[in-house]
């Protein structure tokens, strides 16, 4: 720890002088609150930034707010949330931290010396080209660059995106440049907390053409609409007469993540075999590998993030080093991909 603010005016100054690979913040201080500093932040001194929230609606709508503003994840205020065991707290607090500070160092050191170029941020908005390296049990690699051709996507039945640390930007960044007319139902798996899901579809909502809502048990796969798992439960799908329909379920015992890519993934290598178009965004950890495995055995399709346009390569990295990945996409590629597909 190399230096501690009192209030949001004191962070801002700090964070210029010392500049910290990763600072952590609440959105509640004194002076200046948490999302008027993250802005301040990230206009002057680009920054990682982890933020503390409460878990509640009026929390969320904040958390979203501020993530918005260039935070790239978010922790619970009252560690309570996170588990009883204090020494539990501290190593999950530790081990994000340090995943999120040592991907973007490993992320700094692959980009390939190149003439000048406008930097990423975390949204991924900037030129892709020259295209960053990505690292494999083999060394570091060049990207996968297969387009698709126009009709592409009538080969698929439903498009299903899975995401963590850094997802709800990546989430927005794709959804809002996809059309009213998308032709596939759209399955959405952000690890999130329960009071989060149903207002972070809200925004995505309000935000999109297509329409996005969080999943009720028994809505429809229908094309142009997007439904998020909502926190807490899991997500399949299965047959309803000539539909198909999401099933939320309650989580079953020792499964970490509620909701979870692999359980979602799973459900549709079941029933859709052959015929999944999978995007898996950045995220800690390796939530979506086994449920990619399943997909790619029936037949279907996996694209996944690039680790120089991602917060944390985990889950995409996880993909990439099993071999999974068909294509490994920049951000900002991910929707003009689709498009083409159209």
């Amino acid at each position: 720890v190399v230096g501690t603010a009192e209030n949001g005016v004191e962070a801002v100054e700090l964070v210029a002088r010392l500049k910290p690979d990763v600072v952590t913040m609440d959105i509640e201080m004194p002076v200046m609150n948490g999302i008027t500093a993250v802005k301040r932040i990230m206009s002057r001194t680009p920054t990682l930034i982890l933020i503390f929230s409460s878990l509640t609606t009026e929390g969320a709508q904040v958390t979203l707010d501020a993530l918005e503003a260039g935070a790239v994840d978010f922790l619970p205020k009252r560690f309570e949330d996170i588990s009883q065991n204090q020494e539990e707290v501290k190593g999950h607090l530790c081990a994000k931290v340090w995943q999120i500070g040592t991907d973007a160092l490993r992320r700094n050191l692959a980009t390939r010396p190149a003439p000048a170029t406008a930097t990423l941020s975390h949204t991924a908005s900037a030129s892709p080209h020259p295209l960053p390296l990505i690292s494999d049990n083999k060394g570091w690699v060049e990207p996968k660059r297969i387009a698709l051709v126009p009709g592409a996507l009538r080969k698929f039945n439903v498009l299903a995106i899975g995401a963590s640390t850094g997802g709800p930007v990546a989430l927005q960044e794709i959804l809002t440049r996809l059309p009213a007319t998308f032709p596939l139902p759209i399955l959405l798996v952000q690890h999130m907390p329960s009071t989060f899901t149903n207002a972070f579809a809200g925004r995505l909502h309000n935000l999109c053409k297509i329409s996005v809502k969080e999943a009720e048990d028994g809505d429809l796969l229908t094309p142009g609409v997007a439904l998020l798992a909502p926190g807490g439960k899991q997500m399949v799908v299965e047959p309803r007469g000539n539909h198909m329909q999401v099933r939320i379920n309650d989580p079953e015992i020792g499964q970490i993540y509620k909701p979870c890519v692999d359980v979602t993934y799973t459900s549709l290598a079941r029933q859709f075999s052959g015929r999944v178009l999978a995007v898996v965004l950045t995220g800690m950890g390796a939530d979506g590998r086994e449920g990619a495995r399943l997909l790619k055995k029936g037949g279907s399709v996996v694209w996944v993030q690039n680790e120089q346009s991602c917060v944390v390569f985990g889950m995409p990295g996880a993909i990439t080093e099993a071999g999974l990945a068909d294509q490994i996409l920049p951000l900002n590629e991910i929707a003009a991909q689709l498009m083409l597909g159209i």
